[in-house]
């Protein structure tokens, strides 16, 4: 066991016993902050290790949370299927979109990501007869044996683990060190005869299905799912996220999602005026911590150790 592995047993247990307190408002918040990380980590594969930015990640969130409500609801199909099924269709929508994105590069490709993004949104939001447009879709109720919010949090927890580990192997396997010498320079790295554009879709088709998973879990804890988890903000929000927590570290967008979160809920909860207090937060962490906040307390952690 690692260093970085060692440090996050106490979180570990905290989050486990986070649902003997018995407050709801800590469960709710625990639950909502595990599907958001995943959903910030799968982004940071293709942000932080491959060095894609993409402003259009929400349409594989809000893909995978369509597509496990709609099979759960007008299909009936089990959840377990629904939701294999929602991460499947996440990697194939992401398959198709990066066939397109990885084309482009920089800023081009984060506009094209954009634009088509805001296609699959606008087809959502038109779309009445199956998802219920402007709307959205309600009465989605927890799947049988997951009957009740602490039961989910555990459920959660798990593939959230589960996922986390995933990602966390492949990123330290020769697939994760490939991506990262692309981000670095991918002309020298397609000179040497790698293929850049395949890693660039795999890793953009992986982060597709793990948003797409994360993107399950969410339509099922809130009982409903609307168009705006598809639309621009949502992509934006959770890029915020990732920078924020430290897009270099595996565990920074995780880090990120809690923090952002969490401001949200109390600073929302004070004032009207949030949006302003937690720009303006934001905008000064990332001037001073360039790094986001994992980037900062591993260099203190560096210099501590320097002086002793």
């Amino acid at each position: 066991m690692s260093k970085q592995e060692r440090f996050l047993i106490p979180f570990i247990l905290i989050v486990l016993l986070i649902p003997l307190s018995g407050s709801r408002f800590y469960v709710f918040m625990a639950t909502d902050i595990m599907i958001v990380g995943l959903f910030a980590v799968s982004l940071n594969l293709l942000l932080g290790y491959t060095g894609l930015v993409s402003f259009g990640h929400a349409a594989f969130f809000g893909i995978g949370a369509y597509t496990c409500a709609l099979l759960m609801k007008k299909a009936s199909v089990v959840f377990g299927l629904a939701f294999v099924a929602a991460g499947i269709f996440g990697a194939v929508a992401a398959l198709i979109i990066g066939f397109f994105c990885i084309r482009l590069t920089k800023i081009y490709f984060a506009m094209l990501t954009l634009a088509f993004s805001q296609i699959v949104w606008a087809t959502v939001f038109k779309w009445n007869s199956l998802t219920g447009g402007d709307t959205g879709f309600i009465g989605i109720d927890f799947p049988r044996h997951l009957d009740s919010p602490i039961r989910f949090y555990y459920f959660t927890f798990i593939v959230v683990a589960i996922c986390l580990y995933i990602i966390r192997k492949m990123v330290n396997a020769p697939f994760g060190r490939m991506l990262t010498t692309i981000r670095e320079n991918p002309e020298r790295t397609e000179f040497i005869g790698i293929n850049v554009k395949l890693f660039q879709l795999v890793a953009f088709m992986i982060s597709g299905f793990f948003s797409a998973l994360a993107g399950a879990l969410f339509g099922i804890f809130n009982h409903s799912i609307f168009p705006d988890l598809l639309f621009w903000p949502a992509s934006a929000e959770v890029l915020i996220m990732t920078i924020l927590g430290g897009m270099y570290s595996f565990y920074g967008p995780v880090v990120g999602a809690a923090v952002l979160l969490f401001l949200r809920m109390q600073v929302g909860s004070q004032t009207q005026y949030w949006p302003l207090i937690l720009g303006t937060f934001l905008a000064v962490l990332l001037f001073f911590f360039p790094g986001g906040i994992m980037g900062f307390l591993q260099s203190q952690l560096t210099r501590l150790r320097g002086v002793k």
